[in-house]
């Protein structure tokens, strides 16, 4: 037995109904029996005559990462973009899915969270005005079919067989992370070329790599020429943490991201110290998120306490980071990579704080300083051949 939909083998997650079988690992998508035949979304394909208006121009780095991904997906190999946070990952593959939009080819563009997802969406409207662009997430699902379609992973159950050009950005992230059934989902998606784009990808796509299952485009330069920020870490008891935190943000100042483990964490500290400074916290319970993101988008706030929710796919500019608990588990290397990533993407801005508080200092984090080192060491041995 096998599911059409998820790929599921698994005995124990198929329930017989009569004389019917069908998929319960999958069962949040709609029913689906072993026996039936999952159809392509009829979709509108048109050719288009196209091209991305950006504000700037791509650095000689992105543009060699640019015309090789296009040159990949225009010959059917799947890519993997491994890019620290910042190079642009997202700007690359405008030329490619420009090539595919004007062949008359479909084209989509998955993440998993749907903050993200919005944010992308508005991005690719700027470059791409005369196409119809649609967010496809939770509370964005009455329309479903446009010339580029933007949605999370769990969406991609409404595409099957759809896409001739799919790109699953942050594949490294939560909830796609080592979930097999969303793999297998987004896997049926595609009819034609994947391009994979990660800054942490998994040991597991390094290996498909390597193998060359997949071409693997690396691109660890930011378009200022900046190196990436290495954090800082205070070794210290929880209760004393934030106590330094604080003082830290009243002798340096600025606008301060503040990463804690728990939601009930975010809640109470943001609830507290709005008392003494214009703060407030953002999780995934947040009422009115784009409203909380407004305000701290135009300095309304100074301190936005978060959970992980905020670790990847949005930018604010010249901010500084903290994490409290940082040996907690809920921060592996990939999740403080992406956390120490939202420091320094401004080019009017590149440099910041980026602290790391503990009571020890554990695997991740010491993983997660040395990979950023490592980026480093390939930015300045690039300087160094071009210098």
């Amino acid at each position: 037995m096998q599911c059409p939909r998820c790929g599921n083998e698994d005995p124990k997650y198929f329930y017989q109904d009569g004389e019917q079988i069908y998929c319960r690992k999958c069962i949040q998508f709609g029913r689906v029996n072993i026996t039936d035949v999952i159809q392509p979304k009829p979709c509108k394909c048109r050719k288009h005559r196209v091209k991305a208006h950006l504000n700037f121009e791509l650095t000689d780095a992105q543009k060699r990462a640019s015309v090789r991904l296009k040159e990949n997906a225009l010959g059917g190999i799947d890519s993997l973009v491994y890019a620290c946070c910042g190079a642009g990952k997202t700007e690359i593959c405008f030329e490619t899915i420009t090539a595919f939009l004007n062949a008359g080819k479909k084209v989509g563009f998955a993440i998993p969270r749907r903050q993200v997802v919005l944010e992308i969406c508005e991005r690719l409207r700027k470059a791409y005005p005369r196409l119809k662009v649609i967010a496809v997430c939770q509370g964005h699902t009455e329309v479903d079919d446009g010339d580029l379609i933007v949605c999370t992973m769990h969406q991609l159950y409404r595409y099957h067989h759809t896409f001739d050009l799919l790109i699953l950005d942050e594949v490294d992230a939560f909830p796609y992370k080592d979930n097999e059934m969303l793999e297998a989902i987004a896997m049926n998606a595609c009819k034609g070329v994947k391009v994979l784009l990660s800054a942490t990808p998994s040991r597991q796509l390094l290996r498909e790599a390597e193998s060359g299952k997949l071409s693997m485009i690396e691109l660890f330069t930011r378009p200022h020429g900046h190196p990436l920020i290495v954090p800082q870490c205070f070794i210290l008891p929880h209760y004393f943490q934030l106590i330094h935190l604080l003082w830290f943000m009243k002798k340096y100042g600025g606008q301060w991201l503040v990463f804690v483990p728990a939601i009930a964490m975010s809640d109470a500290y943001g609830k507290w110290l709005s008392v003494f400074m214009p703060c407030a916290s953002f999780t995934s319970k947040t009422i009115c998120k784009e409203e909380v993101l407004r305000r701290f988008k135009e300095h309304q706030l100074t301190v936005l306490f978060t959970s992980t929710i905020l670790e990847r796919g949005v930018t604010f500019k010249g901010v500084h980071v903290a994490v409290l608990q940082s040996a907690h588990p809920v921060f592996d290397e990939a999740s403080l990579i992406q956390i120490v990533g939202r420091v320094g993407r401004d080019p009017k801005e590149p440099k910041g704080f980026a602290l790391l508080y503990a009571d020890r200092k554990n695997h991740a984090m010491k993983r997660c300083i040395y990979a950023l080192q490592k980026m480093n060491e390939s930015l300045f041995d690039l300087h160094e051949c071009t210098g």
